[in-house]
Protein backbone atom coordinates (compact mmCIF):
# COMPACT_ATOMS: atom_id res chain seq x y z
CA UNK A 1 0.00 0.00 0.00
CA UNK A 2 1.97 3.47 -0.84
CA UNK A 3 2.01 5.84 2.13
CA UNK A 4 0.00 8.43 1.94
CA UNK A 5 1.42 11.93 0.93
CA UNK A 6 0.96 14.78 4.06
CA UNK A 7 0.25 18.33 2.78
CA UNK A 8 3.60 20.51 3.12
CA UNK A 9 3.43 21.64 6.95
CA UNK A 10 2.63 25.61 6.17
CA UNK A 11 2.32 28.52 8.98
CA UNK A 12 -0.98 29.59 7.29
CA UNK A 13 0.34 32.96 6.38
CA UNK A 14 -0.92 32.40 3.00
CA UNK A 15 -4.29 30.37 3.91
CA UNK A 16 -7.85 32.28 4.54
CA UNK A 17 -8.85 31.94 8.16
CA UNK A 18 -11.20 29.01 6.81
CA UNK A 19 -8.51 27.27 4.80
CA UNK A 20 -6.33 27.29 7.56
CA UNK A 21 -8.92 26.25 10.21
CA UNK A 22 -9.60 23.70 7.99
CA UNK A 23 -5.59 22.45 7.73
CA UNK A 24 -5.93 22.53 11.61
CA UNK A 25 -8.67 20.29 12.32
CA UNK A 26 -7.23 17.93 9.84
CA UNK A 27 -3.89 18.28 11.64
CA UNK A 28 -5.71 17.39 15.11
CA UNK A 29 -7.35 14.13 13.32
CA UNK A 30 -4.10 13.31 12.26
CA UNK A 31 -2.48 13.65 16.17
CA UNK A 32 -6.10 11.90 17.30
CA UNK A 33 -5.27 9.04 14.84
CA UNK A 34 -2.52 7.98 16.05
CA UNK A 35 -0.88 6.69 12.23
CA UNK A 36 1.93 9.31 12.08
CA UNK A 37 5.40 8.66 12.85
CA UNK A 38 7.00 10.92 16.06
CA UNK A 39 9.17 12.84 13.66
CA UNK A 40 5.68 13.79 11.86
CA UNK A 41 3.72 13.72 15.19
CA UNK A 42 5.99 16.75 16.12
CA UNK A 43 6.12 17.98 13.05
CA UNK A 44 2.46 18.60 12.83
CA UNK A 45 1.99 19.91 16.16
CA UNK A 46 4.67 22.54 15.64
CA UNK A 47 2.62 23.50 12.92
CA UNK A 48 -0.86 23.19 14.43
CA UNK A 49 0.81 25.76 17.28
CA UNK A 50 1.72 27.94 14.87
CA UNK A 51 -1.72 28.36 13.03
CA UNK A 52 -3.31 28.11 16.14
CA UNK A 53 -1.97 31.20 17.26
CA UNK A 54 -2.41 33.14 13.75
CA UNK A 55 -6.03 32.01 14.11
CA UNK A 56 -6.60 33.29 17.85
CA UNK A 57 -4.43 36.71 16.52
CA UNK A 58 -7.14 36.97 13.63
CA UNK A 59 -10.14 36.56 16.23
CA UNK A 60 -8.87 38.95 18.37
CA UNK A 61 -8.35 41.49 15.87
CA UNK A 62 -11.91 40.73 14.36
CA UNK A 63 -13.45 41.13 17.90
CA UNK A 64 -11.86 44.54 17.87
CA UNK A 65 -13.24 45.54 14.91
CA UNK A 66 -17.62 44.85 15.72
CA UNK A 67 -18.63 47.68 16.81
CA UNK A 68 -22.44 47.49 18.18
CA UNK A 69 -25.65 49.56 17.18
CA UNK A 70 -26.80 50.97 20.77
CA UNK A 71 -29.72 53.53 21.35
CA UNK A 72 -28.23 56.82 23.70
CA UNK A 73 -30.80 58.18 25.78
CA UNK A 74 -32.32 60.61 23.51
CA UNK A 75 -32.72 57.84 21.19
CA UNK A 76 -30.83 58.49 18.33
CA UNK A 77 -28.79 55.22 17.34
CA UNK A 78 -25.23 55.68 17.28
CA UNK A 79 -22.46 52.61 17.24
CA UNK A 80 -20.04 51.96 20.20
CA UNK A 81 -16.62 49.20 19.86
CA UNK A 82 -18.54 46.15 21.46
CA UNK A 83 -16.40 45.17 25.03
CA UNK A 84 -18.54 42.11 25.68
CA UNK A 85 -16.13 41.48 29.20
CA UNK A 86 -17.71 44.60 30.34
CA UNK A 87 -21.32 45.37 29.24
CA UNK A 88 -22.64 48.74 28.06
CA UNK A 89 -20.57 51.91 28.19
CA UNK A 90 -23.27 53.86 28.66
CA UNK A 91 -25.86 53.74 31.02
CA UNK A 92 -28.64 54.47 28.32
CA UNK A 93 -27.83 52.38 25.98
CA UNK A 94 -30.61 49.53 25.53
CA UNK A 95 -28.01 46.67 24.47
CA UNK A 96 -30.05 43.89 22.68
CA UNK A 97 -31.89 46.07 20.54
CA UNK A 98 -32.09 45.75 17.18
CA UNK A 99 -31.90 49.68 16.15
CA UNK A 100 -32.91 49.87 12.12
Amino acid sequence: MPARKNPEPTTGENLTFEAALDRLQTIVGELESGSLSLEDSIARYEEGMKLSRRLTEELERAEKRIERLVQSGNGEPRTQPMDPANGPRDPDDREGELLL
